[in-house]
């Protein structure tokens, strides 16, 4: 059975989520934006298999270093690869630091399938917010970050922001919402 747990993490109130299965002792964690020691609770005691961040905003990864364990995956769009090391991108500045984080380990793209700790994730790409947001769906759950939220969607007046693509990402998401439990990045 899937276990999915939440933490509201930093700042901006990014919501982190620990998935597991029962019977096992490792763990998936996505977007882990601060608060490291609060997500490593939530994960019971697993093993971190890997993490898994829907866009590379300083305030969805802040706390991945501090996480990261030997053999964790690091996974994100390769269009967003780089903004784990440019606080220019990640627009970490805007709150005057420098957030770093190690370059990932994987590198996904639309439709590619992640298998962690016993979960298979679909990869939906859903540029808007960034060019390389995405989506990750399993069963009729899915994981948005800042593509949907309750009431309405990320800014796209940051960096690498798309107004005409988070309008296409926004059509096919949001008609998911009938039949997916939406995870939102803030605000769940």
């Amino acid at each position: 059975m899937l276990n999915i747990t939440c933490r509201t993490v930093g700042l901006l109130g990014t919501c982190c989520y620990i998935l597991w299965q029962d019977g096992r002792e490792d763990c998936i964690v996505i977007d882990p934006g601060a608060d490291a020691a609060s997500i490593r609770k939530a994960c019971g005691g697993r093993r971190i298999a890997a993490i898994l961040l829907t866009h590379g905003h300083f305030d969805h990864m802040a706390a991945v270093e501090t996480l990261l364990e030997e053999g964790t995956a690091l996974v994100i769009h390769r269009s967003d690869a780089l903004m784990l090391s440019d606080p220019e991108l990640n627009v970490s500045w805007m709150i005057g630091c420098r957030t770093i984080c190690p370059a990932a380990t994987h590198l996904v793209g639309e439709g590619d399938v992640v298998d962690y700790a016993g979960i298979a994730l679909t990869v939906l790409h859903t540029p808007g917010h960034t060019p390389g947001s995405v989506c990750y769906e399993v069963g009729e759950h899915l994981f948005t970050g800042d593509t949907l939220f309750d009431h309405g969607y990320g800014r796209i007046d940051l960096p690498g922001g798309d107004g005409a693509a988070m309008m296409n990402s926004l059509r096919r998401v949001m008609p998911m919402q009938e039949d997916h439990t939406i995870y939102a990045g803030h605000g769940s």
